[in-house]
């Protein structure tokens, strides 16, 4: 078995950089080349695990899957997690600026160094099995939270969940938040499909949580709780959410238990009307939690959703970065978050709205820029990633839609002709991708160090 870490610091060959373009250049990124990249079974996962001494095992965790806001519901759970006093593991994707941001503890981002280590050691493992980058970064996940002996991790599903590479642990709760059209290349061209897919995290004996209702996945996932013999709840069943109040940067929402009639209200940190939803399937998970004997105590809940952010450090969920012009961005990227982001850019005021887009080739571009309104001004444009549609190409999809604007060969200048062309009463949105924010939040990084 390969031992972590075997190669001491002294004969590390790489630095931090060239350590990620390694693993950018050697490894099949899905980010990148797409379905190239998609491994369609747990094997390498498990046999980079069994080279690692099974770290898998050496943690508890929650694994958390679905089309939309598994992302928001596992950056909840760790803050609430981290609020309770436990030591905990966050493993999310992408990333939006730094590799780092995929692995952290207690809102820490694993060390440069670490990573380094971990590749340089795992080199000939990876020569021999040829992993791609997602199965690395997971055994690199699992290897961190293990030897940091962290109490609990959350575990955020890459793409599906049967075939998911995160998909070889055995959990104490499964929660799938919502199906939606997405990846139906990959998962399934119908709702059941894909749904199937989703339920494949589901492990004998372990409770799951279904976020949303929908009659037709909801035998879906009936049928595989009672295949695997596992208590399984729909949130939507145990909770009825209200918002009372929203501000720029925060809401405050009720949450009633439907059977007991018991309620509070909680301040959260990340606006948009679709984080009630989220913050409902998080509300019955730690209920779960809290079940089978995890301490959490009322106060850790609320000081929990109120300080996500702070305790995660997560961005690109209806992030207002700039106040005049208003500039928000969200990582919205297929038809179900993008209806929500736009139902939700309804509710400002302002005079114009600029909408800078950008999408990735495999996606159903047409009928997402269905859903976009007429009137706004379009920025159309591309992100620095082989899977990018072209921003021409876009365009002229765009123009086709009703949607008048102009191409832009890069993030960059778009958003800057946005932020040029705005006045300091219109709002200008930027959406479509994770890549496409990348370059915004390094932008308005420089903007404000200025």
């Amino acid at each position: 078995m390969l031992l972590f870490y075997i190669c001491h610091i002294t004969c590390i060959k790489m630095n931090y950089p060239e350590t990620l373009h390694y693993l950018y250049q050697k490894l099949p990124i899905f980010s990148r080349i797409g379905a190239a990249a998609y491994k369609a079974d747990v094997g390498n996962t498990l046999s980079l695990c069994h080279k690692l001494s099974h770290p898998e095992t050496k943690f508890k965790s929650i694994h958390v899957a679905g089309t939309n806001g598994k992302g928001s519901c596992s950056h909840m759970l760790a803050s609430i997690f981290q609020e309770a006093g436990y030591k905990t593991g966050l493993y999310t994707s992408p990333h939006l600026i730094d590799f780092r941001e995929r692995i952290k503890i207690n809102g820490e981002e694993i060390g440069m160094e670490k990573i380094v280590e971990f590749v340089e050691a795992l080199k000939p493992v990876i020569d021999e099995l040829q992993p791609s980058f997602f199965e690395v970064t997971v055994a690199m996940a699992f290897t961190h939270f293990a030897n940091q002996k962290v109490d609990i991790a959350i575990i955020e599903t890459g793409l599906g969940g049967l075939l998911d590479s995160t998909n070889v642990i055995l959990p104490e709760l499964s929660v799938i938040t919502n199906i939606s059209y997405d990846h139906t290349n990959l998962l399934g061209s119908t709702l059941p499909e894909i749904a199937y897919q989703k339920a494949g995290i589901i492990k004998t004996g372990i409770p799951v949580i279904i976020g949303e209702t929908q009659a037709v996945c909801k035998d879906v996932f009936l049928s595989k709780a009672q295949l695997c013999n596992s208590p399984i709840l729909f949130a939507d069943n145990e909770y009825e959410v209200k918002l009372k109040s929203t501000e720029q940067t925060n809401q405050m929402i009720s949450l009633t238990k439907k059977e007991s009639g018991e309620q509070i209200s909680i301040i959260l940190d990340l606006i948009g009307a679709y984080q009630l939803q989220n913050s409902r399937t998080t509300f019955t998970a730690v209920d779960v939690m809290k079940n089978i004997g995890w301490k959490i105590s009322e106060q850790a809940i609320i000081n929990g959703f109120k300080e996500v952010k702070k305790n995660t450090g997560l961005k690109g969920r209806f992030d207002i970065l700039q106040q005049t012009p208003l500039l928000i961005t969200d990582v919205a990227h297929n038809e179900a978050g993008l209806n929500e982001v736009l139902k939700q850019i309804n509710s400002f005021a302002y005079n114009k709205l600029h909408i800078v887009i950008g999408f990735v080739n495999d996606k159903d571009v047409k009928k997402v820029l269905a859903l976009f309104p007429l009137k706004a001004t379009y920025y159309f444009t591309q992100a620095d990633i082989p899977r990018a549609l072209p921003y021409e190409e876009l365009a002229d999809m765009g123009l086709k839609a009703g949607l008048h604007g102009e191409a832009f060969p890069n993030v960059t200048s778009a958003v800057k002709n946005a932020l040029i062309n705005a006045a300091p009463d219109d709002l200008i949105l930027v959406t479509g991708s994770f890549f496409i924010l990348a370059d915004v939040y390094t932008l308005m990084a420089q903007k404000n160090s200025m």
